[in-house]
């Protein structure tokens, strides 16, 4: 844990300004058939200065932790904001906002594993498969944590600390039928936690591997899907992602300017009313959510932004520079992920609100179509167009679900598919367990419920 008295540091800002001191810390441990094939832990930290001067914006970041590290910084940015500033024609105004105070960590009490003691937990998963099931072509089991530590203060008035730490296992298992592997994962083990929160969970793993093999099978034996333009039914899990890649980037304002789609739908129906969307800061539905933000590294308390409100589009995610711009007030969505990275705007929680509907009976109403889950490597764009894989789903056949399908995809516009949705579950799932990519990389959270819309479909 970093500790950190910023003390005189107050009286040195120039003007409006932020500093902040950080540390990441990476590790994973990863076994294949039963060899270790990565053991790592990394730690990075720093100190960081952003200052802005007549509208010049200046930034600099230093490994050091000391008050000589912060002087230094603190006039490298204030020369650069000065030099930006000399360069600009009229300055840009910032807009206050609600400055954030206190402290988040959530830090488990007790004693802390060693990396012995990890690394035979991880080989007790694998050997617990190894044995049940020796059918298997190959075995995959990781551990991913990544806990983000940073304290920050600002001209205006901010002081917060806060330390999230995030865990996950994952399972990977490939059988083979006629030469050819098939393949699945589970990634649902895991979030908001050290790892010695899963050590009383042994039991709930080993139903997690139970019930990945058991769909695996069912894939095994799958049927390749009909490609085209189907009725489908979308797990929460495969609804977060494209919450997030199709729909959450488009709105964000920085790229909003850069002529994302969403630039011109400002109060326009672009999903039917059925779907609604926030990007929740911490806390969602009464509980905490995967990837708490209070307070965000520009010291903005952090809020929900609401995006979609039955259909329509509400709003956008911003910094303090472009809510002034657009006379919205700042939300806290300016995340940065090291110290030596400037904070961006980001998505926190982004997910499509529960419906009404009972997923079961929106199976029973589709005739003939798919439910599709497990998403895995994907992309979208500005248009929101996207194309995302899918590891698993079933046909539907008359409102009952029918053979397992193979590998497909799923392709679309998300302002024109959503707007075939037809029902929204009433149940939630969040994933949490990758990172999003924009410029560096950001952790969050991606969640919904199931829906039923038309989506287009990859066949063999």
């Amino acid at each position: 844990m970093i500790t950190f008295d910023f003390g005189g540091a107050k009286d040195l800002f120039p003007g409006y300004g932020e500093l902040r001191v950080g540390e990441n810390t990476n590790e994973a441990i990863r076994t294949l058939n039963g060899d270790i094939i990565v053991n790592s832990k990394i730690q990075k930290g720093g100190v960081c200065a952003r200052i802005c001067r007549k509208g010049g914006w200046g930034f600099s970041s230093s490994p050091g932790q000391d008050m000589d590290s912060v002087k230094s910084v603190m006039k490298a940015a204030a020369d650069n904001a000065a030099f930006m500033a000399s360069k600009l024609k009229a300055p840009e105004q910032l807009l206050p906002g609600d400055t954030g105070k206190g402290s988040d960590r959530f830090v488990r009490r007790g004693e802390r594993s060693t990396q012995k003691e990890k690394l035979d937990f991880i080989r007790s998963l694998d050997s617990y498969i190894a044995k049940k099931y020796p059918v298997l072509m190959s075995r995959m089991v990781a551990l991913n944590g990544f806990n983000q530590e940073r304290s920050l203060i600002t001209s205006d008035g901010a002081e917060y600390c806060s330390y999230i730490p995030r865990t996950h296992i994952y399972i990977a298992l490939t059988v083979e039928k006629d030469g050819i592997p098939i393949d699945l994962m589970d990634t649902s083990l895991g979030g908001l936690m050290e790892f010695e929160d899963f050590l009383p969970k042994t039991d709930d793993i080993y139903q997690t591997i139970d019930k990945t093999y058991e769909t695996l099978m069912k894939k095994r034996e799958g049927a390749y899907a009909a490609a085209g333009a189907k009725e489908c039914i979308l797990a929460p899990d495969l609804a977060g992602i494209l919450a997030h890649e199709a729909v959450g980037h488009t709105v964000e304002y920085d790229l909003v300017r850069s002529g994302s789609v969403a630039s011109e739908l400002m109060g326009v129906q672009v999903a039917s009313e059925l779907v609604n969307m926030t990007d929740f800061a911490h806390h969602a539905f009464g509980e905490l959510c995967p990837v708490p933000v209070f307070t965000d590294d520009e010291g903005i308390a952090a809020k929900d932004a609401v995006l979609i409100k039955d259909g329509v589009l509400r709003g956008y995610m911003h910094n303090r520079l472009t809510a002034a711009s657009c006379g919205a007030p700042p939300l806290g969505n300016a995340r940065a992920f090291g110290f030596e990275d400037e904070p961006l705007i980001r998505m926190r929680n982004t997910c499509i609100l529960p419906g009404g509907s009972k997923l079961a009976d929106m199976i029973a109403s589709v005739e003939d179509g798919y439910y599709l889950s497990h998403p895995t490597n994907g992309q979208a764009d500005l248009t929101s167009e996207f194309m995302f894989g899918v590891a698993m789903g079933y046909e539907i056949k008359k409102g009952k679900l029918g053979r397992a399908i193979l590998s497909t995809t799923v392709s679309g516009v998300a302002f024109d598919m959503l707007k075939t949705v037809t029902a929204v579950s009433d149940d939630l799932a969040w994933l949490s367990g990758g990172f999003c990519g924009k410029k560096q990389p950001a952790s969050v959270g991606m969640g919904g419920p199931a829906i039923k819309c038309r989506i287009n479909l990859g066949g063999k």
